[in-house]
């Protein structure tokens, strides 16, 4: 383990359940009444764990986007994607897509066939991560990896690190973002240790989502967020009472102004009335069709 000093923490998020997509109940961290962004991350959802008999399963129906990258890590279950740049690909356990919405994308989530058929467990994360202005209007791209495609490394103790995207534990991911930016999820049994150096002056947070774990030396449980600040440090990560499993976030803080309506950021309230416009009259995507 390496002796650099530990970062300092800012302060924790508790998370907050609510409905969204198709109905499905998300634990969310932000945005909430309290807190609108945590520059460059817009959104972080938890779908699930639900557990859903035959017929029952909910996805996210066709939907545009624009301005801004949507990533989805699945923990559990599978679930199809489908977008107006002709991708149509499956998202299985331990898989991520990382799709660039950029300039305009109309895009579909929903439980595979075999999910619907048989049922099953659906868990997994979405996150937003913002574009900066310079960069809204790129063409979109998708991105998708399969839980093997993923840099992993076991821990001592039985846990595991799989890095999405950025360096943790001397690996990086295979993704390729917009912008410098860090995604990993830890697994630990008692007794892991993981250890990550963030840019100085990049966003670090490190979301708890099961069991409880020790986050530079504060203790942190399930639903829990811990935001540090950001300034020189280590991010140290272990699980001293029970197993926990936690999710890294790391990228450079924009500093821009952000104007959000549904599906839509940008940085301009004319940017969003168009934006809208597009969309109602058909012309939002300028890469591919404008439907599925």
């Amino acid at each position: 383990m390496t002796s650099t000093p530990l970062r300092e923490i800012a302060g924790t998020i508790q998370s907050q359940r609510t409905v969204e997509g198709g109905g499905f109940t998300v634990r969310r961290p932000f945005p909430t009444a309290q807190l609108d962004q945590i520059d460059p991350f817009l959104l972080l959802d938890e779908m699930g764990p639900a557990d859903y008999a035959p017929g029952k399963a909910v996805g996210a129906p066709s939907h545009p986007h624009r301005g801004f990258e949507t990533v989805t890590y699945m923990l559990s279950g599978s679930m199809v994607h489908e977008d107006s740049i002709g991708t149509k690909a499956v998202i299985k356990k331990g898989g991520v897509q990382w799709m660039t919405a950029g300039s305009g994308v109309i895009h579909s989530e929903l439980p595979t066939d075999d999910m619907m058929k048989l049922g099953g467990r659906m868990h997994g994360f979405q996150l937003w991560v913002n574009l900066p202005a310079e960069r809204k209007m790129i063409d979109p791209r998708y991105q998708g990896y399969e839980s093997e495609e993923m840099a992993t490394a076991h821990l001592e103790h039985g846990g595991f690190v799989r890095v999405v995207a950025g360096v943790v534990h001397g690996m990086r991911g295979p993704v390729e973002t917009t912008t410098p930016m860090t995604y990993a999820h830890a697994v630990l049994q008692v007794g892991d240790v993981v250890e990550w150096l963030p840019e100085d002056d990049h966003t670090a947070l490190v979301h708890v989502f099961d069991g409880e774990a020790r986050v530079n030396e504060s203790s942190r449980v399930s639903g829990e967020m811990v935001v540090m600040q950001r300034s020189a440090g280590l991010v140290r990560v272990e699980a001293t009472k029970e197993p926990a499993q936690v999710l890294l976030l790391g990228g450079v803080p924009l500093g821009e102004p952000v104007v959000r309506y549904g599906p839509f950021v940008m940085n301009t309230k004319q940017e969003i009335i168009t934006a809208v416009e597009e969309y109602n009259d058909g012309t939002l995507v300028k890469v591919g069709k404008n439907s599925l």
